[in-house]
């Protein structure tokens, strides 16, 4: 049984049940589409007002002939487009405790659809609790390449 882009996530029954999937695809998440609004508003917060990303007009001439997504704003959204892809029982927690490799292969234009897939790369028991090393590959509709490829690491905690 795998996720699926139907929005319902693929549940595991435990940690254990988790662990046996190392190597396998976790499932495929939703379609987003990536607006300019979404991308004026990541410029605003992280205060990178480039041109390329936040000026349409001159975005139209320069190498990709509209506005893109700076590639932090994609890697932003591993938490929303995954986070439907999966689920694990008997975890009392599960955070963000980093990654491990992180490339952006393709630029996401203004007004594309992106969603992500997860593998389960990896599962390590540690002294605080489990940490399970995740690759999502943001895909962009009608694309071949990428936008991005991201290891993340997730502690879950009994």
């Amino acid at each position: 049984m795998t996720g699926s882009a139907t929005g319902v996530p693929r549940r595991f029954g435990g940690i254990d049940a988790f662990r046996a999937c190392v190597g396998e695809e976790l499932g495929v998440g939703e379609w987003f589409e990536v607006d300019q609004d979404r991308i004026d508003a990541f410029a605003e917060t992280t205060e990178d007002q480039q041109w390329i990303h936040v000026d349409p007009a001159r975005a139209a001439s320069g190498p990709y002939r509209a506005p893109i997504a700076h590639g932090y704003l994609t890697l932003s959204l591993i938490p929303f487009l995954g986070g439907r892809i999966f689920t694990v029982d008997g975890i009392r927690m599960s955070i963000n405790y980093g990654l491990n490799k992180v490339r952006f292969p393709q630029a996401v234009t203004v007004g594309s659809r992106v969603r992500a897939r997860a593998t389960l790369a990896g599962v390590d028991d540690t002294a605080t609790g489990t940490q399970a090393v995740i690759r999502y590959t943001i895909e962009i509709d009608g694309r071949d390449k990428p936008a991005c490829v991201a290891e993340t690491v997730r502690l879950m905690v009994p």
